[in-house]
């Protein structure tokens, strides 16, 4: 249960700071994760962003406290983070459906949003397959492409239009061809989410397979995957919300049960060459951990 009472006091970090500069790497820390990494988690286990609940609590209280004080508004901005009265009242509107100065002069209704609390939900007893492996380093051809920070869920949904993208230009093609099949991988295809600790706007996004050594063509890069612990879970089911589910049991029961953690740096997606779209179709999910 440390797992969901460090989840909790991340989140009464955030409230207690919420009007202040949040720094990702200092909420993470609670949790012994990246900053990176625990906007990856928050948003597979809360259903949106971190950036997006962190501005919905601001603007809520802000509501909150328009109608309850006589604070000026562009007073109200800034305590809320907002550079300009002009952004602060874009952003007003949109979450309450009506401008600051307008709730206020009309006395209009404002809407709430409650800070998170997490719990566990006692279900009757599920297995959850997995398989914890010890690999050697192994080399990764793959096509990338950077996107904005996991922190945007729009980000995310951009990385399906990659792949659909990789098949229509002959990526996807080349990587079945040249991948080592004998490998650690097999005769798959990964998706691959990377940290970058040197970038903070966006972050690499890989479509790949393990390298056979034969040559890179331009357009392509090489990752050198460290050796790891790996925990493997399978994954049965259509593409891609087989694998979406599974992503939220992993953070949502396994990790809470377990003795370890995500290392971060990799994680894998691991596609069998197939057809995604069958109700059998299996696949994987890797993720280098480390005992807590």
């Amino acid at each position: 249960m440390d797992w969901i009472r460090e989840f909790q006091h991340s989140i009464d970090y955030m409230e207690e700071h919420i009007r202040e500069e949040l720094d990702c790497d200092e909420v993470g820390a609670i949790m012994h994760l990246s900053g990176f990494y625990y906007q990856k988690i928050f948003s597979i286990m809360c259903g949106m962003s971190l950036k997006e609940y962190i501005r919905n609590r601001r603007l809520a209280l802000a509501g909150s406290e328009l109608v309850s004080t006589d604070i000026r508004i562009v007073d109200l901005a800034m305590k809320y983070g907002y550079e300009t009265q002009e952004g602060f009242t874009r952003a007003f509107t949109r979450f309450h459906g009506d401008t600051p100065g307008a709730v206020r002069k009309k006395k209009l209704p404002i809407k709430s949003f409650s800070k998170l609390s997490i719990s566990i939900m006692m279900k009757g007893g599920e297995s959850m397959d997995y398989k914890i492996e010890e690999k050697e380093g192994f080399t990764v051809i793959a096509k990338t492409q950077r996107f904005v920070k996991l922190e945007d869920v729009d980000g995310r949904q951009d990385i399906p239009g990659f792949w659909d993208a990789c098949q229509k230009d002959g990526a996807i093609d080349f990587l079945e061809r040249c991948g080592k099949k004998d490998g650690v991988l097999g005769a798959s295809l990964i998706g691959m989410c990377m940290e970058d600790s040197t970038v903070t706007k966006d972050f690499p996004y890989s479509i790949g397979t393990q390298y056979d050594g034969k040559g890179v063509p331009e357009g392509y890069k090489l990752y050198e995957i460290p050796a790891a612990t790996w925990i493997v879970f399978p994954v049965k089911g259509v593409m891609p919300d087989a694998i979406q589910k599974t992503w939220h049991k992993i953070f949502a029961e396994f990790f809470p049960a377990s003795d370890y953690i995500p290392a971060g740096n990799y994680d894998f997606e691991v596609y069998p060459f197939g057809d995604m779209g069958k109700e059998d179709y299996l696949s994987q999910i890797w993720i280098a951990v480390k005992k807590k």
